[in-house]
């Protein structure tokens, strides 16, 4: 039986991963001083500069998550069409948007008693989250059955390595994650937070070093720490509008470790809104993503 394979618009996959592996993308949406826009929309290019610009310029964004009616009303076509689902959502921790989509998904297994569909809470974020969902795909290439893909999922989500830093601390201190003091003693100081998604799904500080470059740099050394089989590696480094940081690191991998590919995007609106411009993600697979 045939099956699709969905995410929602914070993994930050690119056009060419979510077009190679016929993947669905249930949309997140954000708002600008008020008026409301959609996180991703098949075929439309984002502008996702100009977001991270209207950030710098002062703009009031603020974020929902997806409800369950507009949960239903992306997953019944599908249904619908005679495929069954499995979604693979943002961490739980970080937005209510999976636990809607749950919801959704079990009120549309009962009006549809012969078709399949399953969620499986990611617990990760940006193209961690996208990450996953690419091996996902790979099973599926493979010929895997929707259960043993979700299996997969399942057994494999929390060897999923997520490593973040930010430029500006106050967008994190406007998101409740640290304190103003915080924001501004370490703003003045220039303190950079290294960060990461825990086997709950939350962010959480790990450390702190002095310097976007040595921030950049406790990235690459977590990833030469904790990363396994590093040739077969497949590397995702999502960023917040700061393109020659997320190339600087690819380059640190490429010429100081070792990677099969690495894949480079921004990270969307929704996440963006909280860690601001100047966010830089590294996601991979390692042994312990709590160590």
């Amino acid at each position: 039986m045939s099956f699709v394979i969905a995410t929602d618009s914070s993994a930050n996959l690119t056009d060419e991963i979510i077009e190679k592996y016929s993947l669905e993308i249930l949309s997140l949406s954000y708002l600008v001083d008020g008026k409301e826009y959609s996180g991703y929309t098949k075929g439309v290019k984002t502008d996702l500069s100009g977001f991270y610009k209207s950030m710098r310029d002062g703009a009031k964004i603020t974020t929902s998550c997806v409800n369950v009616e507009t949960a239903k009303k992306f997953l019944q076509p599908y249904l619908e069409n005679g495929s069954d689902i499995l979604y693979i959502g943002f961490s739980s921790a970080l937005s209510a948007t999976y636990a809607n989509v749950e919801t959704a998904a079990k009120e549309l297994a009962a009006l549809y008693p012969q078709r399949k569909i399953y969620t499986v809470d990611s617990l990760a974020a940006s193209m961690g989250e996208g990450l996953l969902v690419t091996y996902a795909a790979m099973e599926k290439e493979k010929g895997k059955s929707i259960e043993e893909v979700r299996d997969f999922v399942e057994a494999n989500k929390l060897k999923l390595c997520h490593q973040f830093t930010v430029d500006d601390l106050m967008f994190l201190k406007r998101g409740g994650r640290i304190s103003s003091g915080t924001a501004l003693i370490g703003t003045i100081l220039k303190i950079k937070p290294v960060l990461h998604v825990d086997n709950l799904g939350r962010l959480i500080p790990k450390g702190k070093v002095i310097g976007r470059k040595a921030s950049i740099k406790a990235l690459f050394n977590k990833y030469v720490e904790k990363a396994y089989d590093k040739k077969n590696q497949l590397v995702y480094i999502s960023h917040g509008d700061c393109i020659e940081d997320a190339q600087y690191l690819a380059d640190l991998i490429r010429n100081q470790s070792e990677c099969k590919d690495i894949v480079i995007n921004y990270v969307d609106q929704v996440i963006g809104a909280h860690s601001g411009p100047g966010t830089l993600a590294l996601f991979f697979l390692g042994n312990d993503r709590e160590a």
